[in-house]
């Protein structure tokens, strides 16, 4: 089964034509229908409680949120109740197209190698309406930065419709409420390690005028999100090993260069420093630092970073050689928080 999780938020004019749409894409399959209603001021409530009321069977749900708390959260609370073998998020706007969904959970249904599935609105040589150059250019390097940040290769991270299989819900613990959801479900199966596929799909954007609700502050914030699930919300060995990092590369930074060259270099070593901590813990990290150390001792002046260069390529060879044969041989607690 497929269990269809739709946030609704003030979408009166759309509703109808999106319920018939997703209804007409799945009706030979076995799914339930989760919509939740996000504290709607325009009538989408009533028009759900009519429709779930004129159509009583066990396949529709409708879960009320008495006042507006965003699409995430939504979200979580229809994830609570889902049943479903598969779980496909979408959008109620019309933006989206059903059948590209269906597309979709065909996909993944019959490849027990793909655990989830992301529609993109880049890849697509379907149709596509976007007059918003800005919204797209905003997307497009939102996944580009989530990409560098989370070693992914994916185009389009914000696209609301995705389908992700039940074994992959159970090991997520989503909490950003609001837009901020699609960011947060990606960075979290890209850190269990999960391969993300990708599919094109339609989109027909609407403007604000037609009820699109996402904003510039939402364009802020994902950002704060990024650096947010990338560096901060991490267990405790890796947020001590980021820290531990970010402070050694910044000392090795403050000693070259003059001025705005010195900030740069800081800023520099120090970026370096938290890739360092996500991926080496204390005692390999800190082989790392020994190595440029020991390249510091070799050469005076402008010269020194040449040698530090070679010691600190030298050092991440080594302990990640180090860290490789160490997890092989003894797997458990406490190898994993040194090493």
């Amino acid at each position: 089964m497929i269990s269809i999780i739709v946030p609704v938020f003030n979408e009166i004019k759309y509703l109808d034509t999106f319920v018939k749409n997703i209804k007409n894409s799945f009706k030979d399959e076995k799914a339930e229908y989760i919509f939740i209603d996000d504290g709607s001021t325009d009538g989408s409530t009533h028009w759900l409680e009519s429709y779930i009321n004129s159509n009583k069977n066990n396949d529709n749900i409708l879960i009320k949120i008495k006042k507006n708390s965003g699409k995430g959260n939504a979200i979580h609370q229809g994830l609570k109740v889902c049943k479903g073998n598969y779980i496909l998020f979408q959008d109620s706007d019309l933006e989206l197209d059903s059948n590209d969904s269906f597309e979709m959970y065909k996909i993944i249904k019959n490849d027990d190698n793909i655990k989830c599935i992301f529609g993109s609105r880049y890849l697509s040589g379907k149709l596509k309406r976007n007059n918003n150059f800005i919204n797209e250019f905003i997307g497009r390097i939102n996944s580009l930065i989530f990409n560098i940040l989370f070693f992914q290769s994916i185009s389009d991270v914000h696209c609301g419709t995705k389908i992700i299989r039940k074994e992959v819900k159970e090991k997520i613990d989503l909490k950003i409420k609001d837009f901020g959801f699609e960011i947060d479900i990606a960075t979290q199966i890209a850190k269990k390690n999960f391969d993300i596929f990708e599919y094109g799909i339609s989109y027909f954007a609407r403007s604000i005028k037609q009820g699109k609700k996402i904003t510039w502050i939402d364009g802020i914030k994902s950002y704060i999100y990024l650096f947010k699930t990338r560096f901060i919300d991490n267990d405790f060995s890796t947020t001590l090993s980021i820290i531990y990092s970010l402070i050694y590369m910044f000392y090795v930074g403050s000693h070259f260069g003059m001025g705005i060259g010195n900030s740069l270099m800081i800023l520099l070593t120090s970026i370096i420093g938290l890739f360092i901590g996500l991926h080496r813990k204390l005692l390999t990290s800190s082989i790392i630092f020994l190595f440029i150390y020991f390249g510091s001792l070799f050469s005076k002046g402008n010269g020194k970073i040449y040698t530090i260069l070679i010691g600190f390529f030298i050092g991440i060879y080594i302990s990640k050689k180090i860290q490789k044969f160490i997890k092989i041989k003894n797997n458990n607690k406490i190898i994993n928080f040194l090493f």
